[in-house]
């Protein structure tokens, strides 16, 4: 990817498995964090546009104080069913709530990316249909306290128990679950 040794790429993004899978590319990059940038979105939004909607706003909260040579990737993943957005749970309660409605079911996984430079940007996004077996109120006790997912959007982390044991169809990325769709995000790279 010659074309990218001209930036300095900055990941805005705490998530370490974001950080995990794009070092999975073999880009050299540092990470670059904000706090405090605002995370909603309007009301009637249609869900498949509320991740490149966020992941915008996230890029514009970085492009004034962007350099020349810089290249910022912001990313934003939600879980949606039901017309509802599942975000990261506040407690137990709320992520035992989510598994629940999960379970037995096929949700999507939705993950909106944005490549900012000082001239150009580029939002994208990529949806997965994952699919759940009937999940068990002792499976999902059993998850919530030995993996605590108040960090996962949907209150799973496919790469943990909850997917080896619960997930039965996949549709689309893998990686995208995981937060960061990294074969579409090496090919917008690659034609950057």
């Amino acid at each position: 990817m010659e074309n990218l040794k001209k930036y300095k790429i900055k990941l805005a993004s705490n998530s370490p498995r974001r950080r995990e899978l794009l070092a999975g590319l073999g880009l050299d990059f540092e990470v670059k964090l904000l706090p405090g940038i605002d995370e909603s979105y309007p009301e009637r939004l249609p869900g498949e546009e509320i991740p490149v909607y966020i992941a915008r706003k996230k890029a514009e909260a970085y492009r004034r104080d962007i350099g020349p040579d810089e290249l910022i990737i912001t990313a934003d993943t939600i879980v949606y069913i039901d017309g509802q957005v599942l975000g990261k749970p506040a407690d137990a309660e709320e992520a035992r709530r989510m598994l629940r409605q999960l379970s037995g079911r096929t949700h999507q996984v939705i993950t909106g990316v944005c490549l900012t430079t000082a001239d150009r940007q580029k939002a994208f996004s990529a949806v997965t249909d994952v699919t759940f077996d009937t999940l068990g109120d002792e499976e999902i006790d059993y998850y919530i306290e030995h993996y605590r997912p108040y960090d996962k959007a949907g209150a799973y982390g496919v790469q943990e128990w909850i997917g080896f044991v619960g997930v039965s169809r996949l549709e689309g990325s893998y990686f995208n679950v995981m937060g960061l769709p990294v074969q579409r995000l090496y090919r917008e790279l690659c034609g950057w």
